[in-house]
């Protein structure tokens, strides 16, 4: 599969808002991470899980069609098949962007996305693309770029 180029990148990164499908309640779990972050990176970000409430003290969406209409950027940290039935939850709903997150994508998602002519980002991080940087994902940028794996 081939790697998202970085105009897909940019494009998805300039939603007014997004969801993180997949959230979760527990810190130390990706889905909890991406949603602290884009929190802490004051981006609109809404968490979307079937069986939580609330998320870091905000509610929580049970589904992709429970979202506000100005979401149409959405990262997904479910399982494959879970991403293949949020890809059409997101058809459904109008939304133009999904980032799957490492271990989220499947090809069948990849496939039913760009026929629903929704952009897609797989085979990268996030955390690699959300201003400023830090930490690990800050090296692993720098590698990738140094190694000409960085998108262009």
């Amino acid at each position: 599969m081939p790697r998202a180029s970085r105009e897909t990148i940019d494009a998805f990164l300039t939603s007014d808002a997004f969801a993180v499908i997949g959230v979760s309640a527990d810190q130390k779990k990706f889905g909890n991470i991406v949603y602290r972050t884009m929190k802490e990176k004051e981006a609109v970000v809404y968490p979307v899980h079937p069986s939580l409430e609330s998320v870091e003290g905000d509610a929580c969406y049970k589904n992709v069609s429970a979202l506000p209409a100005d979401v149409h950027s959405v990262i997904t940290v479910v399982p494959p098949a879970v991403t293949t039935a949020v890809v059409k939850e997101c058809a459904a709903k109008g939304i133009r962007h999904i980032w799957m997150q490492p271990g989220s994508e499947s090809e069948e998602g990849i496939a039913a996305a760009e026929r629903a002519g929704i952009s897609v980002v797989h085979g990268e991080c996030i955390l690699m693309f959300l201003e400023p940087v830090a930490s690990f994902h800050a090296f692993h940028r720098f590698v990738k770029k140094v190694v000409g794996r960085y998108p262009r």
